[in-house]
């Protein structure tokens, strides 16, 4: 994949973060500078090794001398990883799961971000096992999730704190049309052709 692809698709898997930490956002009395920069890095250090553990894992696959028709079939896996993940922020947008808006004077829970990132981390790891399959450049894909995850935790919390995590919706609609652009990529690119 080239960086165009890459940056699409870490692209949409971050906006499932951003969606996350907006709705967190929206329940600050006031945001603590200092656990948002520890949050962030956190968040970006699960995404991390999330990736990078599927990204071995997708990998492995390469060192084995495989037929032309179990590639194809790899790649078939990789589209269907990206479209799937796709309609699932999709749906997440759709059941727009609301949430009692009240300002919570204890501050930014971690623990709370850290449970809910964690179902995301699972999505990060099957698009490091697509990027695996398909040999992209790890080092590259990992210093994109880490600048866009923290990007994302940043600017959502903010969002969620100026707007209300109404936000929400907007990010996991973009980041699964993204997705899905990425499973159709491969297939025009990978199958087809």
């Amino acid at each position: 994949m080239n960086w165009i692809e890459t940056l699409l698709i870490t692209l949409g898997i971050s906006l499932d973060i951003f969606g996350i930490v907006t709705c967190e956002g929206a329940l600050l009395a006031e945001i603590n500078k200092k656990r948002l920069a520890a949050g962030s890095l956190l968040v970006a250090l699960l995404q991390t090794i999330a990736l990078y553990l599927g990204d071995l894992v997708g990998g492995a696959s390469l060192r084995y001398d495989i037929k032309d028709k179990q590639i194809l079939t790899v790649r078939v896996i990789v589209a269907i990883i990206f479209i799937v993940l796709g309609v699932r922020m999709i749906l997440k947008a759709w059941k727009n799961k609301s949430i009692v808006e009240r300002r919570e004077e204890n501050g930014l829970s971690l623990g709370r971000i850290l449970k809910c990132v964690g179902a995301s981390s699972v999505c990060t790891l099957l698009v490091g096992v697509a990027f695996g399959f398909l040999g992209t450049n790890v080092t590259i894909v990992l210093i994109m999730v880490v600048c866009l995850t923290v990007l994302m935790v940043v600017f959502g919390m903010y969002t969620g704190y100026r707007f209300g995590f109404e936000q929400k919706t907007k990010a996991y609609s973009i980041g699964g049309v993204l997705l899905i652009i990425g499973g159709i990529d491969v297939v025009i690119r990978y199958i087809v052709h």
